[in-house]
């Protein structure tokens, strides 16, 4: 079970405030900071369709591309060791890197 709202492609954090005993979250995946709350499942998830309809209108008024949310590059830190492994498979199987690390990845959550 996921704790993330999901609109027009885009995700949300749920996320509790027992300080301001309310609900609040971002959304995630783009460098844009957007944020939203509510007093309820209900409001928190009503402000996240609502921030991002704001941002795609906003970004359309503008006449700029609203970002994509994950862009499909990211960079990854890993053991020297982990490292030699994956080129070493990669270039066992007339893979890439990169096509080696998908695959790893898509077998984990795919």
């Amino acid at each position: 079970m996921s704790n993330l709202l999901f609109y027009k492609n885009y995700n949300g954090t749920v996320e509790y405030s027992r300080e301001d005993n309310c609900l609040f979250g971002k959304v995630i995946g783009i460098k844009s900071l957007l944020s939203y709350e509510g007093d309820s499942v209900k409001e928190l998830e009503q402000g996240f369709r609502n921030v991002i309809d704001e941002y795609l209108d906003d970004c359309k008024e503008r006449n700029v591309e609203p970002e994509p949310p994950y862009k499909g590059t990211f960079n990854v830190r890993i053991s020297p060791e982990l490292h030699r492994n994956i080129a070493v498979y990669a270039m066992e199987h007339g893979k890439s890197l990169n096509a080696a690390v998908e695959e790893a990845i898509g077998n984990m959550v795919g």
